[in-house]
């Protein structure tokens, strides 16, 4: 008997396999043997259409950010701080997305479609296009680095929960000298860190709102000094 042909793929198909991996087993798990497995294909095949993992890797960083949704009415800063939570929202439903390496600037659909609809809360601003360039970017490596944050710490408390306990901060007072760090031991005696989970949730988005606060604060100073 003749086995049926293979189904044809593309880079597509590829693609929504290798993110179906990540999502399932991790990003370590990801390999064009084990995305060639999900598809039922040979190795080889899929390299008819994507060249190599490093190519893989950054069709799989643009499409797992899915599509950016519409922008709220209101200001240019409501709609900017929107756009970073759902940024964050989507970063969270993929953490695997932060460990894949960056080598250029964004140029899939689906990232300058996110960056098109931040660019589109600045208009009617004073900001000149490298200006709001610049918001805009500043305003990613924010929101990136707190779900980077976020998502090593929790990975951390799954290891160890013992050093998120309230005997961090008698860790602390233990290690630092007031002498040579004098502002963080006024922060330690504050009770800042003694907390019975230094990694709430609770605590985790109020640390982002306050930080997406003072960002777009800043951002506020500098339009009243360009009008």
């Amino acid at each position: 008997m003749k086995r049926g042909r293979k189904p044809s793929i593309d880079a597509a198909d590829i693609t929504r396999a290798a993110i179906a991996v990540a999502d399932a087993e991790g990003l370590a798990a990801v390999s064009m043997a084990r995305v060639a497995q999900e598809l039922g294909n040979a190795t080889m095949a899929l390299y008819r259409h994507v060249k190599s993992k490093d190519e893989l890797l950054a069709l799989m960083w643009d499409s797992a950010m899915e599509e950016p949704p519409p922008l709220p009415d209101g200001e240019w800063r409501d709609k900017l701080g929107f756009w970073a939570k759902a940024v964050l929202t989507a970063i969270r439903r993929r953490p695997w997305f932060l460990q894949i390496p960056i080598s250029g600037p964004p140029v899939g659909p689906k990232n300058l479609a996110w960056l098109d609809s931040a660019l589109s809360a600045l208009e009617g601003t004073p900001l000149g296009p490298g200006e709001k360039i610049g918001v805009v970017m500043g305003l990613s490596t924010f929101v990136q680095g707190e779900a980077r944050l976020s998502f090593t710490l929790s990975q951390g408390f799954e290891e160890n929960p013992a050093q998120f306990n309230h005997q961090y901060g008698q860790t602390l007072r233990e290690v630092v000298d007031p002498r040579e760090m004098p502002s963080l031991a006024a922060v330690i005696e504050a009770g800042v860190f003694d907390l019975d989970d230094v990694l709430d949730v609770g605590d985790i988005g109020a640390d982002f709102d306050f930080g997406l606060r003072l960002f777009l604060e800043g951002v506020a100073g500098h339009i009243r000094g360009r009008e």
